[in-house]
């Protein structure tokens, strides 16, 4: 017997190992994706513009550049070997226990970029640019953004001149769209065991596909 089945159930039909064999392969594959999906990579959609221009939404929502949203690729296993680095787009969820700004509520899964590290300081000047400091000393130094589009910085005049200590073992998460997002600035710091993965990769559409 070629088959697996037919060396270990060598009385059934044919018809019944085939049958047999299909379903099992089938079911195997829908395991490994499964496993892939919950413990190695993860797909998301960029549902709004808190991420422009350097992850689409789709027109006509506010603020969005595509007709199509991106969807993205998140390393869920990478954060199990190392910390987060500033400048990653990172997906998350909110923390909290209560419902945050008008999009968004606690527990939901966002995707932003990490700006603030456990016990610095953050500092949004009266220009929308970012400072960091640590949180012991007053120095802070400005961080070089060149994700960030002017018009879309001089939208996010709301929190000018705001400042926030990141606490010990949390983050502090940001939009590229700086005027249109619901951030760390609003509902505070994400705790480590919130953080999901860094995304890598843009897999549609296709005018879009590519690492970032």
């Amino acid at each position: 017997m070629k088959d697996p089945l037919g060396r270990f159930f060598p009385n059934l039909p044919r018809s019944v190992r085939v049958v047999l064999d299909w379903l099992l392969t089938i079911g195997g594959a829908i395991l490994i994706v499964l496993a892939l999906k919950a413990w190695v990579v993860n797909p998301y959609r960029i549902p709004s513009s808190s991420m422009e221009p350097t992850l689409h939404c789709a027109k006509p929502a506010q603020g969005c550049e595509a007709g199509y949203s991106d969807r993205v690729l998140a390393d869920r296993l990478i954060y199990h070997f190392e910390d987060p680095k500033r400048g990653q787009i990172i997906v998350f969820k909110t923390p909290g226990t209560k419902p945050v700004c008008d999009t968004a509520h606690a527990g939901e899964v966002f995707v932003k970029r990490l700006i603030g590290l456990p016990g610095e300081t953050v500092k949004e000047d009266s220009k929308g640019f970012i400072w960091i400091g640590n949180a012991k000393t007053d120095t802070f130094y400005k961080l070089k953004e060149s994700y960030i589009q002017p018009q879309r910085r001089a939208e996010d005049t709301q929190h000018y001149n705001q400042q926030w200590t990141v606490p010990p073992g949390e983050y502090f998460f940001m939009g590229d769209n700086r005027g249109e997002s619901c951030d760390s600035r609003d509902w505070g710091a994400v705790p480590r065991k919130n953080i999901i993965g860094e995304v890598f990769f843009v897999y549609w559409p296709p005018s879009r596909i590519g690492f970032r």
